[in-house]
C-alpha cells in the first residue's frame, strides 16, 4: 500500500465488539465551541475506524466558520467532507486529520492515514476516503497535508515555472508553503512580503526572500495574495510586471473588500485570477484525481524544515477554551495542531 509507519494492532478485523465512544468539536454559536460525545458502530464493508491522533486547525477556513461568516450562497459549497450540522450553526467542520486504522479491512490494520475529516477522536470512513501516510514522514506534520495541497493547486494554477520572479503577500501557512514549493523550481527568485519582520528567519529558512510591503520592485512574473486583506491585495497588483499574473489564494468570506483595479492596471494588462482548492487546476484535471493530489500533498512535506510552520500545539481536551486565542486576529500562530 506504499504506507508506512504501522503499528501492530491487538485487535483483528471485525472485531469491535461495542461502539467506540468518544467525542467531537462542534462549532455551536458565533464564536462558540464545544465538545460533544459520540458513539460509533463497526465499521461497515469497505469502510475503516480510526483512531485519531492528530488534527490541524485552518486559520482560515475554520476561522470564518467559527465566526459565522460563511456566506449564505457558499452554505452547499463550502461544505466540508464529513461535515455533520449545516451552516452557521451548530456544525461539525474541519478538514486536517491524521490517525491509525483499528477496525477495518485486514490489509489496513495499522496504517496511519490522512484524512479530511472534522476534530474528533475515533472517525469511520471509507477506505477510498482515506490516504497512507508515507514512510518516514512525522504523523504530527501529515496534519499541514490540506494546507500544502491547497499551496500546490495554487501553483499550478498560477503556470509558474523555472527562472520566474515570484512574489507571495502573506507569510501566513498556506502563503510560506506556496513560497516552499515555487522556491524549488530550478532558478526561481521567490520574495515573500508581510508586515511581521519577525517572520524573516523562517522565509529564509524555506529558501526565499523576506521583504516587507514598500520594498517590491514592481517586475514580478507571478505573484500570490495570501494575506486576506485588501492592503496586501494592492500590494500585490503593485508588485506584478507588465502582464503579469496575481493569484487570490484568499478567501474573505462574507467581508467587502476593496480591489484597486484603477491606476496602472489595465495599462499594464495584469491578469488577477482565483485558486482555490476544491475544483483541481485546469491544468491538471484531464490527469489527476483528489486521491492522486492529496497523497502528492503528503509526499511534498518530508522535508523536516517545515516543521517550524507548526507553532502552536494544543490538546484535544483543551480545544474550545483555545478557540477564541487560536482564531483571534492578532494571534501570531501559523499552523495550531490538536493532541489527541
Amino acid at each position: 500500500m506504499g504506507a508506512g509507519m504501522a503499528v501492530e494492532m491487538k485487535k483483528g478485523e471485525g472485531s469491535q465488539a461495542e461502539p467506540v465512544k468518544g467525542r467531537a468539536l462542534w462549532y455551536t454559536g458565533k464564536a462558540r465551541g464545544e465538545l460533544r460525545p459520540m458513539s460509533l458502530d463497526a465499521p461497515g464493508a469497505g469502510e475503516a475506524l480510526v483512531l485519531t491522533l492528530w488534527s490541524g486547525i485552518s486559520r482560515g477556513t475554520e476561522r470564518l466558520v467559527y465566526e459565522g461568516r460563511v456566506p449564505v450562497s457558499e452554505y452547499e459549497r463550502m461544505k466540508a467532507p464529513f461535515q455533520e450540522g449545516e451552516f452557521p450553526y451548530p456544525v461539525k467542520y474541519g478538514y486536517c486529520a491524521v490517525g491509525i486504522i483499528e477496525e477495518g479491512p485486514k490489509d489496513w490494520l495499522g496504517i496511519p492515514v490522512f484524512s479530511l475529516h472534522p476534530h474528533q477522536t475515533h472517525f469511520i470512513a471509507p477506505v477510498d476516503r482515506l490516504v497512507p501516510v508515507p514512510d518516514g514522514l512525522p504523523l504530527r506534520r501529515a496534519a499541514l497535508a490540506a494546507n500544502m495541497e491547497t499551496a500546490l493547486n495554487a501553483l499550478w494554477d498560477s503556470g509558474a515555472g523555472p527562472g520566474d520572479r515570484v512574489v507571495v503577500i502573506g507569510a501566513g501557512l498556506v502563503g510560506l508553503l506556496v513560497a516552499y514549493l515555487a522556491a524549488r523550481l530550478p532558478g526561481t527568485e521567490v520574495v515573500v512580503v508581510d508586515i511581521e519582520p519577525q517572520r524573516a528567519a523562517l522565509v529564509n529558512a524555506i529558501g526565499a526572500e523576506f521583504r516587507t510591503p514598500g520594498a517590491l520592485a514592481g517586475d514580478a512574473d507571478i505573484v500570490f495574495h495570501a494575506s486576506a486583506s485588501a492592503e496586501g491585495l494592492a500590494t500585490a497588483l503593485d508588485a506584478a510586471g507588465l502582464e503579469g499574473t496575481v493569484v487570490e489564494i484568499s478567501w474573505y468570506g462574507d467581508t467587502p473588500v476593496m480591489a484597486p483595479l484603477g491606476g496602472s492596471f489595465h495599462s499594464r494588462r495584469l491578469r488577477l485570477i482565483s485558486s482555490q482548492v476544491g475544483h483541481i487546476a485546469p491544468s491538471r484535471r484531464p490527469r489527476w484525481t483528489y486521491a492522486r493530489r492529496l497523497a502528492k500533498a503528503l509526499d511534498l512535506l518530508r522535508d523536516d524544515v517545515l516543521d517550524r510552520l507548526i507553532t502552536d500545539e494544543i490538546a484535544f481536551e483543551t480545544l474550545p477554551e483555545k478557540l477564541s486565542d487560536i482564531f483571534h486576529p492578532s494571534a501570531g500562530a501559523l499552523a495550531t495542531v490538536v493532541r489527541y
